[in-house]
């Protein structure tokens, strides 16, 4: 462990005495133990809601508490993570949620466990992860050779599938022979996975003289310009907005729909998230093999309709025909991969390079905004149209704004014009000077 070299400011050299592969290996490996602890977690948490409240607006509240932190403080962890030590900053969020989780099965244990003891331990988690993944995002080019950085986006993008496959079931296994308190303490197991190999192994992190002083704000509003100044990309993004405000309270309030039109419990809760996880992934595979249409617009625009649709479809379905709405809720899964992989080529392939962290950091930004606010409102009309009414509602208006899209002609010739890196880049000198 040669941690003289933790200084360094380039990738760690393959040839070097260094076993690297051990060290990102050991770090990579226990990330994502970690993740997958806190996404179990979260499906347990939610399942002790749904059975202990059986509210849209207890459920609501919880997506909130688990988004918006995340979204608020985003981009204030990406700064963090460029000034400072992204290992202690990984460390210390992954030490404060297992201090968390241990309170909670505690007070589990104890039986003194309340509603907003589970929405505070949320927002802290949250606002954790808004530090932890930038940093460990920014770590992955110092810890292997550039030629592997490709081969670690893909296996982060399996990661996600595996998650999202995982997550469920795994928690409904975890029920069936523990209390909730004890499914709770394998998210402190799995974050002492994460905090270990950081204790032994040091990061290469350019020194903090390097990073930015100041500006910005500046080079924010640069990549807000980008999509403002866009007729076509600010119509993008205003449209992904809108969906993710209408369709996201779905995925948070699945469990209750299950408990109360379909009459089932947790195991059927896991097929169905099971399931959809399988579909994201056969979708992504699927879009990678083979483009669905020339103009990736057109992709995106029917992927989601389709994928929104099937949402609603999945809560048209008669208590008896559980079975069928499993199908409609993983072609969902499906539809949505093939529609968000064309949606990120796409800002890709219009945005000059230099631009394109801003420019797709504000998208996140613009998606972990709307979210919450979706579940607000969701949990606004639950108490009026139910849970089923809100998957049938908002499958459909998302599925409508998704076509209404193609009565857009600029949008629709996005791919036509693309951004000028000279344009660009005299706008964020303008923005420079005013300042």
């Amino acid at each position: 462990m040669q941690a003289q070299h933790d200084l360094a400011s380039s990738a760690p050299d393959p040839a070097s005495s260094e076993p690297w592969q051990l060290r990102f290996w050991s770090i990579w490996l226990g990330q994502a133990l970690s993740l997958t602890g806190s996404a179990l977690t979260q499906f347990v948490l939610l399942w002790w809601i749904t059975l202990n409240t059986g509210s849209t607006t207890a459920l609501s509240i919880a997506g909130v508490m688990a988004l918006l932190p995340q979204a608020l403080l985003g981009p204030l962890g990406g700064i963090l993570a460029d000034r400072y030590s992204r290992r202690m900053l990984m460390i210390v969020a992954d030490v404060i949620s297992a201090a968390c989780m241990l309170g909670l099965v505690w007070l589990f244990q104890s039986d003194q466990i309340q509603l907003w003891h589970l929405y505070v331990m949320m927002f802290i988690r949250s606002s954790m992860q808004a530090f932890q993944a930038p940093a460990a995002a920014a770590s992955t080019a110092m810890l292997v050779p550039t030629a592997w950085l490709s081969r670690v986006a893909g296996l982060n993008q399996m990661l996600q599938g595996v998650m999202t496959i995982a997550a469920a079931p795994l928690g409904a296994l975890l029920l069936a022979f523990l209390p909730f308190e004890g499914a709770l303490l394998i998210d402190v197991v799995t974050a002492l996975f994460g905090i270990v190999p950081l204790l032994v192994y040091r990061i290469p992190q350019a020194p903090r003289n390097v990073a930015q002083r100041g500006g910005l704000w500046t080079d924010f509003l640069g990549g807000a310009h980008v999509i403002v100044h866009n007729r076509a990309l600010l119509m993008l993004y205003g449209l992904v907005a809108l969906v993710v405000l209408t369709i996201m309270p779905t995925f948070t309030l699945t469990p209750l729909l299950v408990k109360d039109h379909f009459g089932g419990g947790v195991n059927q809760v896991a097929l169905m998230e099971g399931l959809a996880g399988i579909g994201i992934i056969v979708g992504g595979a699927l879009i990678a093999a083979v483009p669905l249409f020339k103009r990736r617009i057109v992709t995106i625009l029917l992927s989601f309709a389709i994928s929104c649709v099937t949402v609603a479809f999945t809560a048209l379905m008669p208590s008896s025909l559980f079975w069928l709405a499993v199908f409609w809720w993983t072609l969902s899964g499906v539809t949505f991969s093939t529609g968000n992989a064309p949606l990120i080529a796409l800002i890709q392939s219009q945005v000059p390079n230099q631009l394109q962290g801003r420019v797709l950091s504000l998208l996140s930004t613009v998606m972990g905004l709307a979210a919450p606010l979706g579940l607000g409102l969701a949990a606004l009309l639950g108490a009026f149209i139910g849970v089923r009414g809100i998957f049938i509602v908002g499958g459909l208006a998302s599925a409508t704004i998704c076509l209404l899209g193609f009565a857009l002609p600029d949008l629709l010739r996005i791919e036509d014009q693309p951004l000028r890196a000279e344009r660009t880049h005299t706008a964020n000198v303008n923005l420079t000077d005013r300042r």
